[in-house]
C-alpha cells in the first residue's frame, strides 16, 4: 500500500510542527507528505526549513487557490501517480503512533471500501456499560457505552425533533449525529459521512469526485457534503482503532458572525446533497430544528461569559436562515 498525506494548513506554524511530529512516529509513513500552505506570511515555510522530515514537499499557493477545498483540490493534483490511498489531516492534530498502520488496515478488512476515517480521542468523555443500559434523558447510548448527551439533543428529545440514524448517517431532513457519536470501542462502523480532517480515501475516488468550492475560506461541512456523495458509488467507514488528537486551534477561523452564516447556509447546502427535493415534512423538520438551535445559541449570551461570540454568531444564523427563506 503505497500512501500519499495532504496536509492544508493557515497560519499555524507550531501547531503543523506538532503534527509532522507524530508522522514522524509513525509505525507506518507515509510515502510522500504535501503541505499545501495557504499562509499569507513565510512563518510555515521558515519552521519546515528549520524541522526536516522526509519525503516532504511544501507548496505555497496563491491567494486565489487558498482555502480549504482549493487547497485540498491544489494537493490532490500533486499526489504522486503511484499512491493507492490518499490520507488527510487537519493541522491542529497530534496522532497516535499506529494511527495510519490502523487506519489503512481498514481497507484490508473492506477491500469494497471507498474511504476511511480516523478516531478522535480526546474531545468525548466515555463510559462502557452493560448492553441492557437504559439511557437517561440527559445521556446518550451506542454498541455498549454511553456519554453526556449534547444540551441540543437533549432538547430535541423532548420535542421529538431528534433523528434515529446511525451516528455518521445523515437522515433526510439532516441535522444527524457526527461520528463523533461512535464509541470508542476499537470496532470499525459503516458511515456515510467522514470528517475531512481525519479522512483517507482510495486515490481512484478522484478520478470522478473533487471538494466543491462552494465551500469558501475555512470550509465548514465540506467534508459532509464530499463524503455524502462518495458514499453514493461505495461504502465509508470509521475506525475507531485508528486514534488521534484534535486540539482546535483557533487561529484561522472565521469571526463568530461569518461562523453562524456558515452553519446555517452550509448546512442547508449538505442537507440539499443528501434530499435534493424534501418533502413537506422533512423540510418542516429542517427550518424547526434550525430555529430552535438558533434560540440555544441566543441563550447562551445569558448563560456563558463570551457574550459577544454568542450575540454575534446568532445574528449571523439569523442572517443566514433570512437568506435562505428569501
Amino acid at each position: 500500500m503505497k500512501f500519499s498525506l495532504i496536509i492544508c494548513t493557515y497560519m499555524r506554524a507550531e501547531q503543523l510542527l506538532k503534527l509532522l511530529i507524530s508522522v514522524q512516529d509513525q509505525v507506518l509513513y507515509p510515502d510522500e507528505i504535501l503541505i499545501v500552505d495557504g499562509s499569507p506570511d513565510d512563518k510555515t515555510k521558515l519552521i519546515l526549513e528549520q524541522n526536516s522530515f522526509k519525503k516532504l514537499q511544501y507548496f505555497l499557493v496563491s491567494e486565489k487557490e487558498r482555502g480549504l477545498t482549493k487547497q485540498r483540490n491544489y494537493g490532490i493534483s500533486k499526489v504522486s501517480p503511484t499512491s493507492d490511498f490518499v490520507c488527510f489531516l487537519d493541522d491542529d492534530i497530534v496522532l497516535e503512533s499506529s494511527y495510519f498502520k490502523n487506519l489503512l488496515h481498514t481497507y484490508n478488512l473492506f477491500p469494497e471500501a471507498l474511504g476511511t476515517g480516523g478516531y478522535i480521542v480526546n474531545e468525548i468523555e466515555w463510559e462502557k456499560v452493560p448492553e441492557n443500559y437504559k439511557a437517561k434523558s440527559d445521556e446518550f447510548y451506542y454498541d455498549g457505552w454511553k456519554r453526556k448527551d449534547a444540551s441540543r439533543f437533549v432538547i430535541r428529545k423532548k420535542l421529538n425533533l431528534d433523528t434515529d440514524c446511525a451516528p455518521g448517517y445523515s437522515p433526510y431532513f439532516s441535522h444527524g449525529r457526527s461520528v463523533s457519536f461512535l464509541p470508542p470501542s476499537n470496532k470499525i462502523y459503516p458511515v456515510e459521512m467522514l470528517m475531512g480532517g481525519v479522512s483517507s480515501f482510495r486515490k481512484s475516488v478522484f478520478d470522478n469526485f473533487s471538494f466543491s468550492d462552494y465551500f469558501f475560506g475555512y470550509g465548514l461541512y465540506e467534508d459532509a457534503d464530499f463524503t455524502l456523495r462518495v458514499s453514493k458509488a461505495g461504502p465509508l467507514f470509521i475506525n475507531t482503532s485508528a486514534r488521534l488528537n484534535h486540539f482546535h486551534a483557533p487561529s484561522g477561523r472565521p469571526n463568530q458572525y461569518t461562523y453562524g452564516k456558515m452553519v446555517v447556509r452550509n448546512g442547508w447546502y449538505v442537507w440539499r446533497v443528501k434530499n435534493p427535493k424534501p418533502g413537506l415534512k422533512d423540510r418542516l423538520r429542517w427550518h424547526c430544528i434550525t430555529l430552535l438551535l438558533i434560540v440555544i445559541r441566543f441563550s447562551n449570551i445569558f448563560t456563558t461569559s463570551k457574550r459577544r461570540e454568542a450575540f454575534t454568531e446568532t445574528l449571523g444564523r439569523v442572517v443566514g436562515w433570512v437568506q435562505i427563506l428569501v
